[in-house]
């Protein structure tokens, strides 16, 4: 295979609407992950550390080692002392849950607005010209001569419909 042969499928493939569609929710998601995050971290935590006493979610942690000899969660990691590190899993687990409600807010407002617009019934529009079956010219649907070439039209009622609607 020659390397313009896949250069020219690589841009057929990035080009192509869906793809564009979905780097640009990648992108858009990436951002409003970020979003999410500060708004747990700067927004939500420090109430509910304020609420138990001052505690920090983020700095939480359990030590693994049998003697326990650090105090916090950085000096655990600067050491590269084995840790859990729960209070950091709280936090990611808020953002996933905020995450998964904003999503579960937008589906639903799409299926809202599917359910409504399939709940439409279509408007029959009824017609208002119909062709003139001599010049071919569009004309109102109740001529009884057309406009064009001045031709008789009645006799094109049949059984009471039209002949030559366009």
């Amino acid at each position: 295979m020659s390397m313009m042969k896949i250069l020219k499928e690589f841009k057929e493939f990035a080009v192509r609407g869906n793809v564009l569609d979905l780097a640009v929710g990648v992108i858009i998601g990436a951002a409003f992950g970020k979003i999410v995050t500060s708004m747990v971290n700067d927004i939500i935590m420090p109430p509910i550390s304020k609420i138990l006493g001052g505690v920090n979610f983020k700095d939480k942690f359990i030590e693994l080692s049998l003697d326990p000899k650090y105090s916090t969660l950085a000096d655990a990691q600067a050491n590269s002392a084995p840790v859990i590190a729960y209070g950091n899993f709280i936090n990611v687990i808020l953002d996933f849950t905020i995450v998964a409600f904003c999503i579960f807010l937008m589906v639903k407002g799409a299926n809202s607005l599917r359910r409504l617009h399939a709940g439409d019934p279509e408007v029959i529009v009824e017609p208002t010209e119909k062709v003139c079956p001599y010049c071919l010219s569009k004309i109102p649907i109740k001529a009884t001569r057309c406009g064009h070439c001045t031709s008789h039209l009645e006799h094109e009622e049949q059984d009471g419909v039209q002949e030559g609607l366009s």
